[in-house]
């Protein structure tokens, strides 16, 4: 009988939950970490996580919840990361820098590690010596809380290592989970990024009662200030109609369940940065991540509109509506 796959997911979030229910429900044995001990024994006792997409429930023979990380960790073949991006260094603080050594990790991460502007991908070559051909990026568009009701999904899996990728889509794949793995880790992973930015306009310019005629032509525009910024970073002949990038872009634009437009409306709407956060409880990746793209261009000088903007209003304080008032003016 062939030995089944040894994978680690470590994060107690919905994404972390969402994976965690297609790998186990495959028969896959899934070693999960989550930070909170309470969260750990309650999965133990009730086989459903307490805080996220609570109505999922493991079945505990494939699912085995612990938190200590490096324990997780140790016994797996495959680490997929599905931390926040500015919890990222601490989570894995706790592991040696080589705990990492001959597995493939696999980044749910959708934005970048703050202050360092690195990617993820990035970070865990830098810091813990796993190399590309041994990382895999999961991109797409997927919100967890339509896997935890089983509608129709499509995710991609970037890796330099197209075997390894499509190794990992195997472990994916069910009725209701479609999974195509694509060379393009760099592009998925700084697009996954760029469109939590995107997102975060489109729920400002809501809050501030833009309609969908303007949000459709943000939309159309911040494709091409996600062309501009990719190629001037690693120029490569790339298809952004597809789902990886586009799909990924709208979902989050428009979907009831994108935490970053929830986050923009709330901006949009008067809330201050602070008060938004606490409210949602939930961390929206383009707050970070605007700041990263931000400094990054500093050095590429890419004429970048609607990311200035939405810096200029989180981190400059300037008002929402000035802001969108000058970016209107800027789009065709």
């Amino acid at each position: 009988m062939q030995e089944r796959e040894r994978i680690a997911v470590l994060g107690g979030g919905s994404w972390a939950t969402a994976l965690v229910k297609i790998l186990s429900e495959n028969k896959t044995d899934v070693s999960w970490w989550l930070r909170n001990q309470d969260d750990v024994h309650h999965l133990q006792q009730y086989a459903h996580n307490p805080r996220y997409l609570s109505g999922v429930r493991f079945d505990l023979e494939y699912v085995h919840p612990s938190s200590d990380i490096r324990e997780t960790v140790t016994q797996a073949d495959w680490v997929i990361l599905a931390v926040p991006a500015a919890f990222v260094k601490e989570a894995l603080s706790p592991l040696a820098p080589d705990a990492l050594k001959g597995k493939t990790v696999v980044s749910a991460v959708k934005g970048m590690i703050p202050k360092e502007n690195l990617l993820i991908t990035d970070f865990l070559e830098q810091h813990y010596g796993v190399p590309p051909e041994r990382q895999c990026v999961i991109a797409g568009p997927c919100h967890a809380e339509e896997v935890a009701l089983e509608k129709q999904s499509y995710l991609t899996i970037g890796s330099v290592d197209l075997d390894r990728a499509e190794q990992f889509c195997a472990l994916l794949r069910n009725r209701y989970v479609k999974a195509n793995p694509l060379d393009d880790i760099d592009g998925v992973e700084y697009c996954a990024v760029m469109k939590n930015i995107i997102a975060l306009a489109c729920g400002i310019a809501h809050g501030l009662n833009y309609g969908d005629n303007f949000q459709a032509v943000l939309v159309s525009n911040s494709m091409e200030e996600i062309e501009r910024f990719l190629d001037a970073l690693m120029p490569l002949h790339r298809d952004l109609k597809g789902s990886a990038y586009l799909g990924d872009l709208l979902v989050t634009a428009y979907s009831q369940f994108s935490r970053n437009r929830t986050f923009g409306n709330m901006i949009g709407r008067g809330y201050t940065v602070k008060s938004a956060q606490f409210e949602m409880n939930m961390v929206a990746e383009g707050y970070y991540a605007v700041q990263s793209i931000h400094e990054l261009n500093k050095r590429l000088k890419v004429d970048m509109p609607i990311t200035t903007a939405v810096y200029n209003i989180l981190y400059e304080r300037i008002s929402p509506g000035v802001e969108i008032e000058i970016l209107k003016d800027k789009f065709k």
